[in-house]
């Protein structure tokens, strides 16, 4: 049987599974409402580390180890890694979890990355070319404003349509029935299909507004995954989106009641969730790489296994800029992918 389905979305003959998963994040995000769910918390943004780069790669060496001792996992029996951040050149990926020596592909989709390398790996798996494999994603704040915007010295204003890049990183052990069989104990989660997503570029060069500039690519997927799977929103116990912020949800949602499709009753972003909004002075919400990852292996992993949730649509968006193509006056690009998790 063809595991594909319609114009672009997949659904595996059989499961594939996460088995466990692992997340660390930074000071500010330990404070926010989902601060207590995390695996760990730095007590300094350094982490240790001499500068902002190295922290963010000790962020993913850290979640991947975290990861591997939850499912029981060494990293000889790991096949491959799909891993990504939203630095040039993926610097925190590869300086960071060199020391496994697992087979890696990185990957870069900005901050739908999560998605996109989740995607990646069950796909491998499905295809039976893997039996587990590691997915990894990881942002700094620091790191991420020196990269994209200005220095922290800078300490230039941030307007309110700007969202607070994540510090943090999520590492997911995926496998497939014979994995959980070793495992020996229940998955966090199943899942049972995806929809990858198509660049989308509505013209928009506010890149101290992205929310509005990946919300139209979250549009076009959600419509998508809506077509191939013949799905409504009801079928989904929440449509969980990563990095839209506030002003990004309302573009979202205004975009698909244009389709005929209402999800305001069940959309959730992770950039809202992340962070308090009337404490933390984080403006639209939070973005980057880490926000959903770490969102996803802290508190939506949770509400499954505890089957508050029963089905969720998990869809991280990502805007494909680089300081180049916003000096050029490019406009910013999105991008979204989407995964259906099944406790």
């Amino acid at each position: 049987m063809s595991q594909n389905l319609g114009k672009a979305s997949v659904k595996p003959e059989k499961p594939v599974y996460i088995l466990n998963s692992g997340s660390i994040v930074g000071t500010k995000e330990g404070q926010g409402p989902l601060g207590l769910l995390f695996d760990m918390v730095g007590s300094d943004d350094m982490f240790g580390c001499e500068s902002w780069e190295e922290a963010e790669s000790s962020l993913q060496k850290t979640a991947v180890q975290l990861a591997l001792e939850k499912a029981k996992v060494k990293p000889e029996d790991v096949k491959f890694i799909f891993a990504g951040d939203l630095l040039g050149q993926s610097i925190a990926t590869s300086f960071g979890i060199s020391t496994y020596q697992i087979p890696l592909l990185g990957v870069y989709g900005a901050c739908s990355t999560c998605g996109e390398s989740l995607t990646m790996g069950v796909i491998t798996i499905a295809g039976g070319f893997a039996e587990r494999v590691v997915c990894v994603t990881s942002s700094h704040f620091a790191s991420a404003e020196k990269e994209f915007r200005f220095p922290l010295e800078y300490g230039n204003q941030r307007p309110l349509s700007a969202t607070w890049t994540v510090t943090g990183s999520g590492a997911f052990v995926l496998g497939n029935e014979d994995a959980l069989a070793s495992y020996g104990e229940r998955a966090r989660a199943k899942v049972t299909g995806m929809t990858v997503g198509k660049i989308v570029d509505y013209g928009l060069k506010d890149s101290m507004n992205m929310g509005a500039c990946m919300a139209p690519a979250a549009a076009s997927t959600l419509e998508q995954h809506f077509i191939d799977f013949g799905s409504q929103p009801s079928d989904y116990d929440k449509i969980i989106t990563g990095d839209l912020g506030k002003v990004g949800q309302t573009v979202l949602i205004d975009l698909l009641k244009d389709k005929g499709y209402d999800i305001s009753s069940r959309h959730m972003d992770c950039g809202i969730e992340i962070f308090d909004g009337e404490t933390q002075d984080t403006h639209a919400g939070g973005s980057g790489c880490g926000c959903s990852a770490v969102t996803l292996s802290a508190y939506i992993l949770k509400q499954l296994e505890e089957q508050n949730w029963k089905k969720v649509l998990f869809m991280p968006t990502g805007a494909l800029l680089s300081k180049t193509s916003f000096n050029e006056g490019k406009s910013v690009p999105g991008i979204a992918h989407a995964l259906i998790l099944e406790s």
